[in-house]
């Protein structure tokens, strides 16, 4: 089974198995980096911050959990369902497409964990950026983390197979018209499938470019969870703190 009829991030996310493949992230190593980040952006306590694509809600409900007022948004309503369950006073979740502004400003807008670059239409990339920046009150920071693909390329892993809960997730890797593609296809519960992940090839010149057309000024760029510098060759994130 294809599913071609939406999106490929659409159709993806919203299924059970994506979050099967993904389910041994080092949630650990990603709370360190909340607590650096919202540390080095000095947000004041009870500050409000935006999660932007925020998925099932696992990283909110850990800002949350630091103190901070909380509103996570993806465009899957099967993870907004399921994170909802977590709602309190200061943590919100809604189906929000993120490259539309949010009715609402913050101290601080999370992209994090490569979840940028999606888009069949360029546009809507810069019009993500520009949201963001609407999304910012005077004080706020935007920041995206996203993979330095540099290094992502030359590291790619051109096939390999994972095996999850019972389930063969044969991956195939490559690059192909200025992004990095990566196909999987499984058997599970009877059925065939077939999913491909697509993620723009930004570079930090392509996000600078983006920044100049959005109007928003990039202040530091890290290239790894612990805040340390970015190089272009070897760093394997790319962090970008903006307003």
């Amino acid at each position: 089974m294809s599913k071609s009829t939406k999106q490929w991030y659409a159709s993806w996310f919203d299924t059970p198995y994506y979050h099967i493949l993904y389910k041994d992230r080092d949630y650990t190593e990603a709370q360190g980096f909340m607590d650096n980040l919202t540390n080095y952006l000095n947000i004041p306590e009870g500050g409000k911050i935006l999660d932007l694509a925020c998925g099932k809600g696992r990283h909110s409900l850990y800002l949350n959990s630091l103190g901070y007022n909380v509103t996570g948004v993806d465009l899957s309503e099967k993870s907004i369902t399921h994170a909802q369950q977590y709602e309190n006073d200061t943590l919100k979740f809604n189906v929000h497409d993120m490259s539309k502004p949010y009715p609402d400003t913050f101290d601080a807008v999370f992209n994090l964990f490569t979840s940028f670059g999606y888009f069949e239409d360029d546009k809507c990339n810069l019009k993500t950026i520009k949201a963001i920046k609407a999304e910012l009150n005077t004080f706020g920071f935007g920041v995206i983390d996203f993979m330095n693909t540099n290094y992502v390329i030359e590291n790619l892993v051109a096939e390999d197979t994972k095996t999850v809960e019972g389930i063969d997730f044969h991956q195939k890797r490559y690059v192909k018209d200025g992004y990095i593609i990566k196909d999987i296809n499984f058997e599970a519960d009877g059925e065939h499938f077939e999913f491909q992940e697509r993620v723009k090839a930004f570079t930090l010149e392509d996000f600078q470019l983006l920044f100049d057309k959005a109007g928003v000024h990039l202040l530091d760029v890290f290239g790894d969870f612990k805040l340390s510098k970015y190089h272009s060759k070897t760093s394997e994130r790319l962090i970008m703190i903006f307003k």
